[in-house]
């Protein structure tokens, strides 16, 4: 059973729109989870093999892929995001001014 942060956390990322990223604090915070940046990560990883959720979207604050426990993860990420258009820099960053979503406020 999907625990309602998890749930509240893929809703987010879904909403990432192709050639963008998000940071995980950046999603936290939409997701109501302000400063557990780190339970965003724990979530991306617990998402099952071939998910529409585009988990490759969520990037670290300093716009880099975070390592993963998982062998050669990390280019098959890079690789998605080149795919939708995103560039690298020489540090191997993605330049968030750039590319990082800024969703716009619903109106309430």
């Amino acid at each position: 059973m999907l625990s309602p942060s998890y749930a509240r956390i893929y809703a987010v990322v879904r909403r990432i729109p192709r050639g963008r990223v998000a940071t995980y604090g950046q999603v936290a915070a939409l997701a109501g989870l302000k400063g557990h940046a780190r339970q965003v990560g724990y979530a991306m990883h617990a998402l099952p093999s071939g998910t529409s959720v585009p988990w490759h979207r969520v990037i670290n604050a300093r716009g880099e892929i975070s390592r993963r426990s998982q062998f050669g993860e990390e280019l098959r990420q890079r690789l998605l995001l080149e795919a939708e258009g995103l560039d690298f820099d020489w540090r191997g960053r993605v330049p968030l001014r750039r590319y990082q979503w800024r969703p716009r406020r619903r109106a309430t």
